[in-house]
């Protein structure tokens, strides 16, 4: 890997895998999306001479064929990610979940990249058929975001046995960390507590999730890029350790040392057929291609997110009070 292009730079894991990678010495080229304010998001404070920031839009293919231009790998994370907003603006996710990934696809085609990793997401497997979930597992599109990114893995992957581009999809579980969205169950129990919120609000508390801290994510992201034997594979990255919402809410509060209890929040419930009850992941896969292990434990990765909301200077830029979808 000489020139990297990684698009959606600007988010949450986005911003630590540019990080990541100029700190092992890779030049990157970071697309962030565009908006009049010049904001980068996360990437806002970032300076480093390997390091050139764009902005732009992935629904837009000839901006996307300029960007790709004399790039050899490419890691394309650019999404619209929450489920809750899928369900109101559908035809927004088709156009950058599903148009914008074949337009990364055509211009990595037309300019000849050694490599694209397309960042898939657990959600396409939906509620568990069976445990732990491999990558034969059935797809099952539960959300509109769901299927729009099974969309994209499939545009993706028929570029590979089309056009033989050389594509890994990655698929990353229940990715956590510092800078993470509000919309997730994490942040959201976290910034509750930091602002001293007694009654914290959440959905549903039965599900299952398989959480990795964002370090591990980008880790795998790294190790398969590495990987030739990744090349026209979809791969799971995975901890492949379950706990339901609720004993994460349990966990949290134990290590805040906080007093709280769980209210009901109606509008946080996603429609009965759209959630996900259960994801714990199969990451053999991953682990006999490249001997990739995750670690960090789900205590060690939740103190470090901790840590981070709970700086003020963070912690301001978050609305506690409100129910980000």
């Amino acid at each position: 890997m000489e020139n990297i292009l990684v698009t959606g730079a600007d988010g949450f894991i986005g911003s630590h895998l540019t990080e990541m990678l100029l700190d092992k010495g890779y030049k990157v080229t970071a697309l962030s999306y565009y908006n009049s304010f010049n904001d980068w998001g996360w990437l806002n404070d970032v300076r480093h001479p390997n390091l050139q920031i764009v902005t732009g839009d992935v629904r837009d293919p000839h901006f996307c064929k300029h960007i790709t231009r004399g790039k050899d790998t490419i890691f394309h994370l650019a999404a619209l990610i929450a489920i809750p907003y899928s369900y109101v603006a559908p035809d927004s996710y088709v156009d950058t979940n599903i148009k914008g990934t074949l337009n990364m696809c055509q211009a990595a085609k037309e300019e000849g990249v050694s490599r694209i990793l397309v960042t898939s997401t657990s959600e396409v497997y939906g509620t568990a058929c069976y445990v732990p979930i491999d990558e034969k597992h059935p797809k099952q599109p539960q959300s509109p975001y769901s299927a729009t990114k099974i969309g994209a893995d499939a545009i993706a992957m028929s570029f590979y046995n089309a056009f033989e581009l050389p594509v890994t999809i990655v698929r990353p579980f229940n990715t956590y960390g510092p800078r993470q969205s509000a919309r997730a169950i994490i942040p959201t129990i976290i910034t509750q507590i930091a602002n001293g919120i007694k009654e914290i609000k959440l959905g549903d508390l039965t599900p299952t999730r398989d959480f990795n801290f964002v370090m591990d994510t980008c880790k795998g992201f790294l190790e398969l890029a590495l990987c030739d034997a990744a090349i026209g594979e979809e791969i799971n990255i995975c901890s492949s350790y379950e706990i339901s919402v609720k004993d994460t809410l349990t966990l949290i509060a134990q290590l805040m040392k906080a007093d709280v209890q769980f209210v009901e929040d109606r509008e946080r419930i996603r429609p009965k057929n759209s959630e996900v009850f259960r994801l714990l992941g199969d990451n053999r896969k991953i682990k006999e291609l490249t001997g990739y292990t995750p670690s960090y434990s789900i205590e060690q990765g939740l103190q470090e997110t901790i840590a981070w909301f709970s700086d003020k200077k963070n912690l301001m830029k978050y609305k506690a009070d409100i129910y980000n979808v």
